[in-house]
């Protein structure tokens, strides 16, 4: 039966400011889906756009819906065209185009990335022992990417002998990668082509040998690793590991000593690691320690010893040792014990130090120690609020570690620090084009309570002779889940909204790992709503506090940060003038339930498997799409792409047309797709700042700022 799915008819006429057009909104025609599960029966309109790109029986009327509501955005924010080509041209500006990396060295070579004036991409580049060396151009991703809309070339590994690169590329947004092999004496791209990876080229001691990970081609599960051949048929390639548990994600890498390859199966709350040596890629895999529920553990290899961080007896990780020969867990030590207040994230080794990598009371802390005699210090940052990592360190023999540093108002930075002499240099710090001066901007770190008494951080930025009357425009933005802490950093972009009289802060909620694990396991789930009433609290924090007030109040985040987006504006509407979700995770009973779809079986234990009844009504009782109600919404913008692989665009698309059907405001409700891209949007170093130009020219409308 033909199905005539698309009807344009007059929903609202929205009566906004002069900053956006009055245009007739398209709407989506209702289809009946009914879901059934654990006695609940649960009518979904908008199912049909469940499509899977192009395979479905509607897949014309849903790519004319995107268009539709592409043009309908377009429409109503004409008039901030000018704008946003302005902001455009602003933050372009800012942006040093012919720029280079800090070197890396690793086995005789210094390696780098540099780009040009007017170039989208970079070319990666070595010289032979010195810098004053001859440049050897490796790749010229800019000449690569010609012709593409969308070009990502990662996953460079050089072969033991320096011979052989092996690269990976991915053409269309959906993080499947092609692996490719460049002769560097020759300069010919080899006839080997590994399709459908997760682009993590690994290369054996053997100079011919090469790991990889390998997708499911429809759920985009890593599944397997496979071992490459140089000059043979990929199709012939060896299975050596197959992943059996749906939940777990898989990965190939060499350690930084160079001795061993690991395989690593990682899932939330448990996690396994294989290994053989790199001299003898042919020989079986064993596992380091057989999984156990519960217990989660990476390895680091020194020369004499494995040093292992875990979670074994310890909340907040510690790290532990054992013999190279014996090395399940009744023969792990403690080595650096646990303590409740620090949570361990990672250890770097180097030939006579370890840096430890920790977090105390939200910020990040580097530890230095002598594997010599055991003394240790910290690294001195200085600044009260900022966002620290340990950068690139390829050479195991160096008893230099690279760091990366920034804050809320000093650029990135990359910084040498002697670990002998305990001294450290600047090496580049990214340059702001325009007169940029960090002394006209202030810094806070203040802290909300929430609904159950909880400290919450939050980090703020704004111009110097802000007068906290309630009157200033503020963007909060939060994430909350995974783990993933989000740090006070740098982003030149930001000052084209503060140089305008914004105010913007990050809410360090529960998800994330800025307090440690706990703060991340009181925030998923059965504890997830967490995660969105700190968020509400930290913006009646802000209005309390006079920064603002709910008519200047605007919230951002993406993915699962666009999930805390669409709970917020159904827990609390009225505290927000404007919301921006970018690529935001709104359907989650519905993709949990699913698991054709890329990490849904990945995530089970992130946000529980709704298949059992206690975790599917959970899920439902704040799952975005399922509680949008006839009830006024703040403004919004929702942005996605076609090719999304983390996140469907069919979520935010059912989500929109829900909203558009229920909501009794005249507020701004836009969608707007990317055809041409994924999750991350444009690939280009300049391309993506034309989606933060809309973004910003959206919240400047709203506050009738138009220049």
């Amino acid at each position: 039966m033909k199905k005539t799915l698309i009807a344009l008819s007059l929903l609202t006429t929205y009566t906004m400011s002069a900053q956006f057009n009055k245009a007739t909104a398209p709407v989506a025609q209702k289809k009946p889906h009914m879901r059934s599960m654990h006695g609940d029966n649960v009518t979904d309109n908008y199912y049909w756009m469940y499509d899977y790109f192009g395979h479905g029986p509607d897949s014309s009327q849903v790519i004319k819906y995107l268009q539709d509501e592409n043009t309908y955005t377009k429409t109503v924010l004409q008039p901030t065209e000018k704008l946003q080509g302005e902001l455009f041209t602003e933050m372009k500006a800012r942006i040093k185009e012919k720029d280079e990396s800090v070197p890396v060295f690793k086995n005789g070579y210094y390696y780098y990335t540099r780009t040009e004036d007017g170039k989208q991409y970079f070319k990666y580049c070595r010289k032979k022992g010195s810098l004053t060396a001859t440049e050897e151009i490796l790749l010229d991703v800019d000449q690569m990417a010609v012709g593409h809309p969308y070009y990502s070339a990662t996953g460079f590994d050089v072969s033991e002998d320096n011979n052989y690169l092996a690269f990976a590329v991915d053409k269309v947004s959906r993080r499947q990668y092609t692996i490719y092999i460049k002769d560097l004496r020759t300069g010919k791209i080899l006839t080997d082509e590994i399709a459908n990876t997760s682009g993590d080229p690994c290369w054996a001691n053997d100079n011919k040998t090469i790991f990889y990970t390998e997708k499911n081609e429809i759920t985009l599960l890593s599944e397997k690793i496979l071992r490459h051949t140089l000059g043979t048929d990929a199709k012939q390639d060896a299975i050596v590991y197959t992943e059996t548990d749906k939940s777990n994600y898989i990965g190939v890498l060499k350690s930084k000593n160079d001795k061993y390859i690991f395989i690593y199966s990682s899932a939330t709350m448990s996690t396994e690691e294989f290994f053989i040596d790199a001299a003898k890629p042919n020989d079986a895999f064993k596992s380091f320690q057989p999984r156990i529920k519960d217990l989660r553990y990476w390895v680091t290899t020194l020369a004499d010893r494995f040093l292992i961080t875990t979670n074994k007896d310890a909340k907040n990780f510690k790290v532990m040792e054992c013999p190279l020969d014996k090395h399940t867990v009744d023969n792990w030590k403690d080595y650096i014990p646990h303590r409740p207040d620090v949570l361990v994230q990672n250890v770097e080794e180097f030939k006579d130090f370890i840096a430890i990598n920790e977090r105390k009371n939200g910020l990040v802390q580097l530890r230095i120690r002598s594997l010599k005699d055991g003394s240790e210090h910290y690294v001195d940052f200085g600044e009260p609020t900022y966002a620290a990592s340990i950068g690139a360190n390829a050479e195991y023999n160096s008893t230099t570690l690279r760091y990366n540093y920034s804050s809320l108002t000093t650029p990135a930075s990359v910084y040498d620090y002697d670990m002998v002499t305990k001294t450290k240099k600047l090496m580049k710090q990214q340059e702001v084009l325009g007169g940029y001066n960090k002394d006209e901007y202030q810094t806070e770190r203040v802290y909300a309570t929430a609904t159950d008494g909880t400290k919450i951080p939050i980090s703020i930025v704004y111009k110097k002779g802000l007068v906290k009357n309630g009157k200033a425009p503020l963007l909060l933005y939060g994430y909350g889940s995974y783990g993933n802490s989000i740090d006070a950093n740098f982003n030149p972009s930001r000052l084209s909204l503060l140089n305008r009289g914004f105010v913007y802060a990050i809410a360090h909620i529960r998800g994330g790992q800025e307090m440690g694990r706990q703060w991340y396991e009181d925030g998923k789930m059965m504890k997830k709503k967490n995660t969105f009433t700190d968020f509400i609290d930290c913006g009646n924090f802000l209005v309390k506090e006079n920064y603002t007030t709910p008519q200047h109040l605007y919230a951002m985040g993406g993915s699962a940060g666009g999930l805390l987006m669409g709970a917020v504006v159904n827990m609390a509407p009225t505290l927000w003038h404007g919301v921006i979700a970018q690529v935001p995770f709104v359907d989650v009973v519905n993709t949990m339930l699913d698991e054709n779809i890329p990490l849904t079986t990945n995530e089970y234990d992130e946000w529980g498997n709704p298949n059992q009844k206690d975790a599917y009504f959970y899920m439902k009782s704040y799952s975005p799409y399922e509680n949008v109600e006839h009830k006024a919404y703040p403004n919004m913008l929702v942005i996605t792409g076609l090719h999304d692989s983390q996140v469907q665009y069919f979520e935010p698309a059912k989500w929109v047309a829900k909203l558009r059907d229920m909501k009794t405001d005249n507020n701004l409700l836009l969608l707007k797709t990317d055809m041409e891209y994924g999750h991350g949007g444009a690939s280009g170093r300049f391309d993506y700042l034309k989606d933060v130009a809309l973004n910003y020219s959206f919240l400047l409308g709203l506050e009738g700022i138009n220049k």
